[in-house]
């Protein structure tokens, strides 16, 4: 399953309690579609750049959360029941490409190498502590 960063930009004057409301009912329905919820950062308020336009005035200030999700491709047509959403000013769906996780993201001779050095690192310690053992027995 593809990694997807799930931007939510709400009115400044939502509480906190509805704002967690609002990110719980887009977890559940990320676990729903069996995908997982791998992040959640808050950026807390932020400036805009222009003021957006809502029918109950225009808003210059927005609070920003960023959920990082792993989710099926179709999750993004889903997704568009957020547009009903009075709390919300924007949100964007991104998808990361290109990652490499773990030892994906060196070559295969850089990987050898990374851990051929964490390996001879645990046995040089390994052998340091037993030359200081022969060092104090003398």
């Amino acid at each position: 399953m593809p990694l997807y960063d799930c931007m939510l930009l709400l009115k400044p004057h939502v509480k906190q309690e509805a704002l967690m409301d609002l990110v719980a009912k887009v977890g559940k329905h990320i676990y729903r579609k069996d995908g997982v919820l791998t992040d959640l950062k808050s950026f807390g308020t932020v400036q805009l750049g222009y003021g957006i336009k809502k029918l109950d005035g225009r808003y210059y200030q927005g609070k920003l959360m960023q959920m990082t999700v792993m989710t099926p491709p179709s999750f993004n047509i889903e997704l568009h029941y957020l547009n009903k959403e009075d709390r919300l000013l924007r949100w964007l769906l991104v998808k990361h490409r290109d990652i490499k996780l773990g030892l994906d993201f060196l070559g295969e001779d850089d990987a050898k190498a990374e851990l051929s050095k964490f390996r001879s690192n645990i046995y040089e310690s390994e052998e340091e502590e037993e030359e200081d053992d022969d060092e104090s027995e003398k």
